[in-house]
């Protein structure tokens, strides 16, 4: 970490000073902390070290990097190290009306925006004076706009994934600096399929093994064959197919289906029988694959039907969805994050985009269910919550709105959130006294009953493990309520569960 530059702005109160004025980097509003409580997504720790008058603030991150966060809901990477981000906010002062530039746009560009902010400044400032001053006193070389603007561009381009700030008591991710264009998500994804087809298209048959006898390497093989299509693929595609059936039923073997049924030869009409023949699940999902005897046109049809319908030949065209997922296959956990992050905001800012086509006046929220199963997977379970908490609003049935809070209510207690769990299965059970419609009239014999109450027991023990007796015994009797009302084969795996927690909360009361 480089911040040279910052200790003696500490040590000098008139270095200090110029850096407030002309250069809007002030030290001792740092005290006063950022307008709103903030978090890196990524869970690192950040520091905050100067504000500017209009409310935005420079943080310090772990690895030294400076992040600048403005009151509106912007947050951007500004430098690689402390010393390179006062290099500059004192080599541009005006640099925030130039996060829009790249070296791209050219020298000349460039110097007509930067002269005409600064023009502006030097009304009020003598910045040119103050400038060589600092620059002298810290060190920094005498750069010129375009380096400046280099430096600025290559820090905005870090920011995301493992920077991006998030308001900590919504959960609400910041908006980009700037609008440079990012790659894609599909691009860092695919890049191991490819380097993989690459290897399976050379014929080294150790190759072969070793991609397709790999879960995930095989799945982002095949989906970059999706996207690259050879004649020549054929061989490896059955054999990929062939492999993928220890996956059982998935997207990537129905794609591996497809392609392969795309070259219209009758002969792979057996192997694709005996996939779907795998198990259950394969023989539902590819239950349309043509009889055999068919010939290579109706082969071809159906191949076709379904890469029309659900395979495709874009990445661009592909659900974000099967992006995020095989991110987090790879250990991608920050580029997954900040994608799910986002999708889940512009939920929360349109809900209407859950509606379903059929009937706009009811919600469709599977999009939300996914949402919180991968940020859980992800380890972010904030956002997880924050997706389920929102799932939990919108269900309709008293059985979905049960089942939404039951999840709620898990993961409020995975995040220590006990009061509010508490409050979720108090919400459940009120739900089960006055349901509002018939989606429960069997609640008491399913497994969905059995789940009630081993939710109602977790949190009991939870709640003895955090010391809070009072709360656990009051939660103990509802547990015990609920375990009363289910049926033999419902409350048969329970008992054993109920009999330990009754017992921890009477070790508490005993000790007590």
């Amino acid at each position: 970490m480089t911040d040279h530059a910052l200790r003696k702005l500490r040590q000098d109160p008139h270095l200090a000073e110029l850096a407030a004025f002309p250069f809007d980097f002030d030290l001792s509003r740092a005290t006063h902390g950022h307008v709103e409580p903030v978090r890196l997504a990524s869970g690192e720790p950040i520091e905050v070290v100067a504000g500017t008058g209009a409310g935005g603030t420079f943080f310090v991150c772990a690895d030294g990097s400076m992040l600048y966060a403005d009151s509106e809901g912007g947050a951007g990477i500004i430098g690689s190290s402390v010393d390179e981000a006062l290099e500059v906010v004192i080599g541009l002062p005006c640099w925030f009306d130039c996060v829009d530039l790249s070296p791209q746009d050219g020298e000349e560009a460039i110097l007509a925006r930067v002269a005409e902010a600064e023009e502006e400044l030097r009304e009020d400032y003598d910045i040119d004076e103050a400038r060589a001053e600092l620059r002298a006193a810290l060190g920094f070389p005498d750069r010129s706009p375009v380096e400046l603007v280099t430096l600025l561009h290559t820090a905005l381009l870090r920011t995301e994934p493992d920077f991006l700030l998030l308001a900590e008591e919504e959960g609400f991710a910041y908006r980009l600096l700037d609008e440079h264009p990012r790659p894609p998500l599909w691009e860092p994804v695919l890049a191991q399929g490819r380097v993989d087809l690459a290897l399976l298209r050379a014929g080294d048959r150790a190759a072969w093994d070793s991609v397709a006898g790999d879960p995930v390497r095989r799945r982002l093989a095949l989906r970059a064959a999706q996207f690259d299509r050879a004649e020549g693929d054929l061989a490896l595609l059955r054999h990929l197919l062939r492999r993928e059936t220890e996956s059982s039923m998935t997207d990537e073997l129905r794609l591996a289906a497809v392609l392969v049924g795309l070259r219209g030869d009758v002969a792979d009409l057996p192997l694709l029988h005996e996939v779907r023949e795998t198990d259950f699940d394969t023989h539902c999902g590819l239950s349309e694959i043509p009889e055999p005897g068919s010939d290579a046109a109706e082969l071809r049809r159906w191949a076709e039907k379904l890469d029309e319908w659900m395979v495709g030949a874009d990445p661009a065209d592909e659900s974000l969805a099967t992006w995020t997922e095989l991110a987090l296959d790879q250990g991608m956990t920050e580029l997954a994050r900040v994608a799910l992050i986002r999708e889940l905001d512009e939920i929360f800012l349109d809900q209407s985009t859950l509606r379903r086509p059929s009937d706009p006046t009811r919600p469709e929220t599977s999009q939300l269910d996914r949402l919180a199963r991968e940020l859980e997977r992800a380890g972010d379970l904030p956002q997880a919550l924050r997706a389920l908490r929102l799932n939990a609003r919108l269900q309709e049935t008293a059985w979905d709105r049960i089942s939404g809070r039951l999840d709620q209510a898990r993961l409020e207690r995975a995040c220590g959130q006990l009061p509010q769990a508490t409050g979720s299965l108090g919400s459940i059970r009120a739900i089960l006294a006055d349901p509002g419609d018939d989606s429960l009239r069997h609640w008491t014999h399913v497994n969905f009953g059995r789940f009630i109450a081993e939710e109602h027991y977790a949190l009991t023990r939870a709640l003895v493990d955090a010391d809070l007796p009072e709360a656990a015994r009051t939660l103990l009797t509802a547990a015990d309520a609920i375990l009363g009302e289910l049926s033999g084969n419902a409350a048969k795996g329970v008992r054993e569960l109920a009999e330990e927690t009754a017992e921890r909360v009477r070790d508490v009361k005993d000790l007590s």
